[in-house]
């Protein structure tokens, strides 16, 4: 993969997380980057005045700076910008930061120079993570307290990560025999203006949401085995004749997952008349989750291709001061993905609570000593705990606005927010899904010795393999534990 000439998928980026090695830059890319340097140098030199490269920031745009001080302008703006507070966001979040930022700042519309593109590259190769507090943007100028948090190693500043605790970077650029670099003109302003805080969020939500919406179709298709409902509304018959994308492919996935089914077989001609909705309709909730992703994922990838700083220099004669580095392109459709993120987690917690009802078979709470025992009683306490935190976060950042930058900023996205709050969410959908899956694998010891579907029945097995069925009360919560740490190692066969 070339940096800032190929077209890159999130996928790519999820490669390149797991080995930098993997993307490079090739003369086509330095050619660009050295190009678009050459540009702003010949700005520099000329009379114009071009903002940020020779005006101060923000309110103070109008300030004329000298040739000699533009060193010292991109030096002060990373300092100055670097006010983020909030704990660290995780080592990936930040890998994903260097590496969107990367390939934005080589399509060489920047001004960036080749040999700070080239360190980054090199930082990130060598595992030189930056720390980056959570708090601070609010997706205006794109993520700027965030990206100046993730270039003051540059500089020899900041903190980054060794051993998982944040060192020193000058100890750590020691070790590496690496010196501190001092930015030209318009560097500093290229490496904060833009929405890697925003995307790095999007991207890895993205990658998480995908297997739990793979997962969710999975849990749902243990449940129904569980409760002996009806696959009849899973027929692609009725999915044609309404046919939204997401409904049409979870359909299918349900047929798929319950196909060969003894015990569904079994209950097919008793009077049962219909399922709940959270059984009937999985097609049309999760199917439109799905939509929701996929609307994401598309202007992800759109963004993720995009130069998003301020301005962009498109030749030696004209730069642009726009706005691409606004955040509302994202913010909108993370909030979206937020509430259909919550959404699975919501009808997943209806599906628990049914099993645990005692009807058509299956005992109060799954267990037959129930009295005694609370089985799995409180679980489900659990389950709507986090059922209603999700829906607290589901609130939409981008609906809000306040000015910053004494006005200059009138309208903000707080994109950075939509995309913390969309990962927090799927965070405890995880334990939601893990909750339901402990249910299924219990009601369905109440359905032997019929075999379910292989799809279910080696999903079984998988839970088993790390918790017993519950005879009497013990620890589960150490059983929740040990399920939602099959999901986050994503060992489950989704497909």
């Amino acid at each position: 993969m070339i940096y800032g000439v190929d077209t890159f998928t999130i996928s790519d980026v999820m490669a390149i997380l797991d080995n930098p090695k993997k993307a490079k830059l090739n003369k086509e890319a330095k050619d660009k980057i050295l190009k678009s340097q050459k540009n702003v140098q010949k700005i520099v030199e000329s009379d114009r005045t071009v903002y940020g490269i020779n005006t101060g920031f923000g309110p103070l745009c109008d300030v004329k700076i000298s040739e000699e001080e533009t060193a010292k302008l991109q030096h002060n703006l990373i300092i100055s910008h670097a006010v983020g507070v909030g704990k660290p966001i995780s080592k990936n979040l930040s890998r994903v930061m260097m590496i969107s930022k990367i390939h934005a700042l080589s399509k060489g519309f920047s001004g960036v120079s080749l040999k700070v593109i080239e360190r980054l590259i090199e930082m990130l190769q060598k595992d030189i993570i930056p720390v980056v507090p959570e708090q601070g943007s609010v997706g205006a100028s794109g993520d700027l307290a965030p990206l100046a948090h993730l270039v003051l190693p540059l500089l020899g500043l900041g903190k980054v990560w060794e051993n998982n605790e944040p060192v020193e970077t000058s100890k750590i650029l020691e070790k590496h025999g690496l010196k501190p670099l001092v930015l030209g003109p318009k560097e500093g302003l290229g490496l904060i203006n833009g929405t890697q805080f925003i995307l790095a969020h999007a991207i890895l939500g993205i990658d998480k949401f995908e297997y739990l919406l793979d997962l969710a179709d999975l849990t749902a298709a243990m449940s129904l085995e569980a409760y002996r409902g009806s696959a009849s509304p899973f027929k692609k018959e009725l999915h044609e004749i309404r046919p939204f994308a997401g409904s049409k492919k979870v359909a299918a996935r349900m047929l798929k997952f319950l196909k060969g089914s003894e015990n569904l077989h079994a209950h097919e001609f008793c009077d049962r008349v219909q399922d709940p909705y959270s059984m009937r309709c999985v097609p049309q909730v999760h199917g439109a989750s799905r939509n929701a992703f996929e609307h994401l994922k598309n202007l992800a990838e759109t963004e993720l291709n995009s130069v998003t700083d301020n301005p962009v220099v498109l030749s030696a004669e004209e730069s642009i001061s726009g706005g691409n580095f606004h955040g509302q392109l994202l913010a909108l459709p993370l909030d979206y993905a937020t509430l259909a993120a919550a959404e699975i987690g919501n009808i997943s917690d209806r599906r628990s609570y049914l099993l645990l009802e005692g009807q058509f078979g299956l005992p109060k709470l799954l267990v037959e000593s129930s009295g005694l025992n609370s089985g799995f009683m409180i679980p489900q306490y659990t389950s709507a705990a986090l059922v209603t935190e999700n829906k607290t976060l589901c609130f939409p950042a981008s609906s809000d606005s306040i000015p910053t930058s004494l006005g200059q900023e009138d309208h903000v996205s707080m994109g950075s927010i939509s995309g913390r709050k969309f990962n927090q969410v799927l965070e405890n959908l995880e334990n939601i899904l893990a909750i339901e899956l402990m249910f299924g694998a219990q009601g369905l010891e109440f359905r032997r010795p019929a075999k379910c579907s292989k799809f279910v029945e080696n999903t079984y097995d998988l839970i088993r393999s790390k918790v017993a069925k519950l005879e009497d009360d013990r620890l589960i919560g150490d059983d929740i534990l040990a399920i939602a740490d099959l999901i986050n190692s994503r060992k489950f066969i989704t497909n």
